[in-house]
């Protein structure tokens, strides 16, 4: 029997963002539909949204919004998640209206969360690099160099706290639960959502770099930028939305909770290598004149990250569970690459009139 009731709903959380657009996008072309109510701040994206399509229905309101959270989990068999990582209080309100629908219904709803591989970041601050890596499947001890489990991260890791609420629900049989962790999405998202003005373009850390590297004319790194970071595409990420959603609908025992964990990586890069790589096209656009990137200063990391150093921090992980699943990546290390000579254009052509920016948003 499946671990769902046949006549399925959905409550989707993150629609305009650059994630959940992608994902939405890919979900309204999915095999099997069902009816949608994708919740949005904007009273704008509101009409937008409910001129998609008969089966998807806007729902104004926010993550703050806790008693409608719980309400509207509560009311769905399937919640996805592809908005804040970080915000405890929603995610307790999402849990405990969907222990609400178990206690009803008897059959435990799916909850698709959104984390990410920042959860491995540690305190290098572009000094150096890291050896150490983590699996999606557990600890491998015989690989070179040894994989490393996720659950030997600190509680106090980020995004760890939500992360463990949402794991505490799937071991209590409330909710079977599967967390997909993106690394640095990169590429400019096309998606129908994006097409229709619902959806946001961009990702959030390479365009915040180069935000900061057009503002002081030079591209920035944080420290020597030798830190590690894995990278994945925007539509790669969106393809396993896609295959984790099937391996939920089949209801089969397993790959959930503990043995849910999802990484979305099919690159690696140092801070050092994405200056140099900015900085050949700051040159090409007349942004800069030298190519060749240099630190921030405190004074910079405070004015253009808040005072995080976030950017210079080793994050290592493997997608095996993710492949074993059936995901298969389409794109690779050099599409990374590639790809920062558009995010630098279209950055660029996002500033204010008088050619700055606004910092101070969320890496």
């Amino acid at each position: 029997m499946s671990a769902l009731v046949e006549n399925k709903t959905i409550f989707f959380i993150g629609a305009t963002g650059y994630i959940g657009s992608a994902v939405l996008s890919k979900l309204l072309k999915y095999k099997r539909q069902y009816p949608i109510t994708a919740l949005t701040r904007s009273p704008e994206k509101l009409e937008l949204l409910n001129k998609l399509r008969d089966d998807v229905k806007g729902l104004q309101g926010s993550l703050s919004d806790l008693d409608l959270l719980e309400e509207q989990a509560s009311k769905h068999d399937i919640v996805f998640n592809t908005a804040d990582a970080d915000n405890v209080e929603a995610t307790k309100a999402l849990l405990k209206g969907m222990a609400k629908r178990k206690a009803e219904t008897g059959h435990r709803p799916v909850y698709i969360h959104t984390s990410g591989t920042g959860v491995l970041a540690d305190d290098a601050a572009g000094e150096w690099d890291t050896l150490k890596i983590y699996s999606d499947l557990g600890a491998n001890p015989d690989a070179k160099p040894p994989l490393l489990a996720i659950d030997s991260l600190p509680d106090t890791a980020l995004h760890r706290n939500v992360d463990l609420l949402i794991l505490a629900a799937d071991a209590r049989a409330d909710i079977r639960s599967f967390i997909i962790l993106p690394s640095t999405i990169y590429g400019i998202n096309d998606c129908d959502l994006v097409a229709n003005g619902i959806g946001n373009n961009q990702s959030i850390q390479m365009p915040a770099l180069i935000k900061a590297s057009i503002a002081r004319k030079r591209p920035g790194m944080v420290g020597k930028g030798h830190n590690i970071w894995p990278n994945v595409h925007i539509r790669d990420v969106a393809e396993l939305f896609m295959v984790v959603y099937d391996l939920a609908l089949a209801g089969n025992k397993g790959n959930h909770g503990h043995q849910g964990y999802f990484f979305a990586e099919s690159g690696e890069h140092t801070l050092f290598s994405v200056g140099q790589t900015i900085g050949q096209a700051m040159v090409k656009y007349k942004l800069a004149e030298n190519p060749e990137p240099t630190t921030f200063t405190k004074e910079e990391i405070d004015k253009y990250f808040g005072g995080s150093d976030y950017l210079g921090s080793n994050s290592r992980a493997r997608g095996e569970r993710s492949r074993r699943i059936g995901w298969r990546p389409k794109y690779e290390a050099e599409d990374f690459f590639r790809s920062l000579d558009e995010e630098v254009k279209v950055t660029k052509d996002k500033a204010n009139s008088d050619g700055s920016f606004d910092f101070g948003g969320k890496l």
